[in-house]
């Protein structure tokens, strides 16, 4: 028969594990006397599954890769790294950008921090059909979202889409052929409402002098190879096309565009850029 008094007595006794606690130095939340804050600090590269709209599929789960910062007054010497693994790991099975927002929310109160900084990288896969014989397979599309909520709410998508471009030059200036190569486009957009992923890599492909595909067939060759020929692309075109279909779309606010050529008979890179702020009174 048990004593309910040594019960009593170990049910208000702490816990080994609260002793332990009590007895080790928060040295994160100690005084720093060199009165620097520090912008971010945090995670990065932590694998973890997520959710993406899908336009054709409504939903596709792929695996990201998370980085989550916050700011840090100048009066404490550091932050408390697990906590951004244990907000991130409260979310079970998968994130998905509409519960960004809340695990912003969540990391500035668990840290608290101002502002708070959550950022994924992931691959993309929409299936492609090969122009002329309708082939079909996965091609894969690296994206990104960057969000930030606190002193400065901000959102920020990218896409890197890879095209085909050919010289202009190299067409007017000989009797057969044109080289062609190899391009990539990153498009990175602030934008209001819902902006689907197929659509910023639309408007680069369209932009292009012909789309890459994961399965080309001979017919489906002849046809990308005529296309290119038929539609030369410097990087100074590629660049200019997609500003314009960027600034034509009611939904854009922001934009940068990078274009950059892996040239096939130079030894260096052809590259442009452009910034804009299509509401100019958001402009810094």
């Amino acid at each position: 028969m048990s004593d309910p008094t040594r019960t009593a007595d170990r049910e208000a006794e702490p816990s080994p594990t609260k002793q332990a606690q009590a007895k080790l130095v928060d040295v994160q939340s100690s005084h720093d006397e060199r009165n620097v804050k520090i912008d971010k600090v945090g995670v990065k590269d932590i694998k973890y599954p997520i959710v993406v709209r899908d336009r054709s599929r409504d939903a596709q789960h792929t695996v990201g890769m998370v980085d989550m910062f916050v700011d840090l007054p100048h009066q404490f010497k550091g932050t408390h790294m697990s906590r951004f693994l244990e907000v991130l790991n409260s979310y079970k099975g998968a994130i998905s950008v509409e519960n960004v927002p809340e695990i912003l929310r969540i990391l500035r109160q668990r840290l608290d921090a101002e502002t708070a900084h959550f950022q994924v990288a992931f691959t993309y896969f929409m299936a492609k059909l090969a122009p002329v014989t309708g082939a079909e397979a996965l091609m894969g599309y690296e994206c990104s979202f960057e969000a930030a909520a606190g002193a400065k709410d901000d959102f920020i998508l990218t896409v890197d889409v890879p095209v085909t471009t050919l010289c202009p030059c190299s067409k007017q200036i000989s009797a057969r052929g044109a080289h062609n190569q190899r391009g990539l486009v990153k498009v990175r957009v602030r934008f209001d409402g819902l902006l689907w992923l197929e659509e910023v890599i639309e408007m680069v492909e369209q932009s292009a002098s012909c789309d890459l595909y994961p399965i080309l067939k001979r017919l489906d060759e002849k046809f990308v190879t005529e296309k290119a020929y038929d539609n030369p692309r410097f990087v100074e075109d590629m660049v200019r096309e997609v500003t314009l279909r960027l600034r034509k779309d009611p939904r854009t606010r922001w934009f940068q565009v990078h274009v950059e050529n892996f040239e096939s008979i130079h030894a260096h890179n052809a590259y442009a850029f452009v910034e804009e702020w299509v509401d100019r009174a958001e402009a810094p």
